[in-house]
């Protein structure tokens, strides 16, 4: 891609030479770990140097984690709601004014340009405040219809799990590692967390911060370790399951879950469908694929792989989108001005490339990018647009989690529906048009658990009063929202019943007072009772 810009490596932002690898920093964030198992050494995606080495944890060390929180967790939630809402509140400020701190680590861990490691901050930050002033709103007991009028008083209480394991990604390693524990905090149960092995400093500096916020060291106590190994641990000895992943691995958790008969929340994968209308605005459209497909160079798990373009404006807008993804900026260095960051791993060079060049040699044509850019580090692959492409080559259904998008012509809007509601997954999708109405109810005919109307995923995910996940196989429950947080309680119902039972009494027959209850059952609905 010879128009591509790209940024040479400049030794004053070299993403190992930070806040990030000072080995200060490291020994203190290594020593909040639960971990006694031997060492391993994580390195900088962006450049393949070493960061750190950090020791890992046994699933011995992983259930005496998990006996700590529950010891802590019966102090926890009995902390007055409110004191428990503060902390989140001071958190809130805490991952703000040290959000250079946190950029740097998601960068050094993960190779992401910092205005993406920006976004990450900014939706910690809003959960915290989200959760934390709406406490009340969504925890405290709440008052319900009874039986009958007066007689019955009947109330819903909320009860924490218990322990909540927390398994989390590295493609959003700040994000995914707080956005899902906060509310169960909040909710009084305590958390057992395992940071992907590839990111754990990120999110150790991040709990680190919530406990100077207030929260107990045993309210949330991390390990490190592989996922059969570690995860495994925490899938057998907690409360409830929380995991971000691949669809493959959210399947066998559910399925250890479900043995235990236990809850799980699973955000899973995607082939996320963008839907450009003929009557959107072209530039506006482009400039939101730019972002939608290659932010975190493809590798958050609601970005758009699949493009789907009116025939009316197709050439226009696949003009203007190519002119801004020849015009990106690729690099390994931390400043403002770079747009898209290195892969995280051999893995997913290895997936980015193998889907390519399938695709190349079955026929599709490489309009942009289309190559690996070892010249700018050992796991950067340009953004890559393809058309041509069909059902035979891998990466039409197949998730490639890195930043490839295929782009296809549509000539009537409900075969445009069709076709992007076609695979098995159904997590995020994107609609754009100048007519929000229409644009919304061609929303709401996608098999998606969120869909953007203007934006790629950016309004559903910095939304947090609207619930997040996955229809189909890209998982089970929600996080934010009202949902994020009662996955995590046991709702409980009370009722008192005043002055008469509800059975036959007094001398009243059976028969008799089956009777009385057939009248009284049609008076109250009568009344409009429910």
């Amino acid at each position: 891609m010879s128009e591509q810009t790209s940024i040479p490596a400049d030794p004053e932002l070299d993403p190992t030479a930070s806040y990030a690898t000072d080995q200060s920093v490291i020994r203190r964030l290594a020593g909040l770990l639960r971990a006694s198992a031997g060492t391993r050494t994580t390195y900088a995606p962006a450049t393949g140097q070493p960061i750190a080495e950090l020791p890992l944890s046994s699933p011995d060390d992983v259930l005496a984690a998990v006996r700590s929180a529950r010891r802590a967790q019966r102090g926890w939630k009995n902390v007055s709601l409110a004191d428990r809402a503060a902390i989140l509140l001071r958190y809130h400020d805490l991952v703000l004014d040290h959000r250079h701190e946190l950029m740097d680590l998601v960068i050094v861990e993960s190779g992401k340009a910092r205005k993406q490691a920006f976004e990450e901050v900014a939706h910690v930050a809003m959960t915290a405040r989200y959760y934390g002033r709406k406490a009340a709103e969504l925890l405290e007991p709440q008052r319900r219809s009874g039986m009958f009028p007066l007689l019955t008083r009947a109330e819903q209480r909320f009860v924490p799990k218990g322990v909540v394991g927390i398994i989390s990604p590295w493609n959003y390693p700040l994000s995914m590692a707080m956005a899902d524990g906060l509310p169960a905090v909040l909710a009084g149960n305590t958390v057992v967390h395992k940071p992907d092995s590839q990111t754990p400093l990120t999110a150790l500096r991040a709990l680190e911060l919530l406990y100077e916020a207030g929260l107990p060291r045993d309210a949330w106590v991390p390990v490190n370790g592989d996922g059969p190994t570690v995860g495994g641990a925490i899938i057998q000895n907690t409360d409830y399951i929380c995991f971000t992943g691949s669809t493959k691995t959210g399947r066998l958790i559910a399925q250890q879950a479900g043995e235990r008969l236990i809850g799980c929340s699973l955000e899973l994968g995607g082939k996320n469908p963008m839907l450009v209308l003929r009557d959107a605005d072209v530039h506006r459209a482009a400039e939101g694929a730019v972002r939608a497909c290659f932010n975190s160079a493809g590798q958050l798990c609601v970005s758009m792989e699949r493009l789907y373009v009116a025939d009316q404006i197709y050439d226009s807008f696949v003009t203007a989108f190519l002119d801004r993804v020849k015009r990106m900026k690729i690099s390994a260095g931390t400043g403002w001005d770079v747009d898209m960051g290195s892969l995280v791993s051999k893995a997913q060079l290895e997936t980015v490339t193998r889907h390519v060049e399938n695709a190349r040699a079955k026929g599709a044509v490489v309009l942009a990018g289309g190559k690996p850019r070892p010249d700018l580090g050992p796991l950067f692959y340009e953004p890559t647009v393809l058309s041509g492409v069909t059902p035979e080559m891998e990466c039409f259904d197949n998730e490639t989690f890195g930043p490839v998008v295929s782009i296809y012509r549509f000539s009537d809007e409900s075969e445009a529906i069709e076709r992007a509601n076609e695979g098995e997954y159904g997590l995020n999708a994107s609609v754009w048009t100048r007519d929000a109405r229409r644009g919304r109810a061609v929303a709401a005919q996608l098999v998606a658990g969120s869909v953007n109307v203007n934006e790629g995923y950016g309004a559903t995910f910095g939304s947090l009063d609207t619930p997040m996940g996955g229809m189909r196989a890209s998982g089970l429950g929600r996080r934010q929202g009202v949902e994020g947080i009662r996955r995590y309680v046991d709702p409980q119902a009370i009722a008192t019943q005043r002055l008469l039972p509800i059975a036959a009494s007094h001398g009243i027959k059976d028969e008799a007072y089956a009777e009385f209850m057939t009248g009284a059952l049609r008076v109250l609905k009568k009344f409009g009772r429910a």
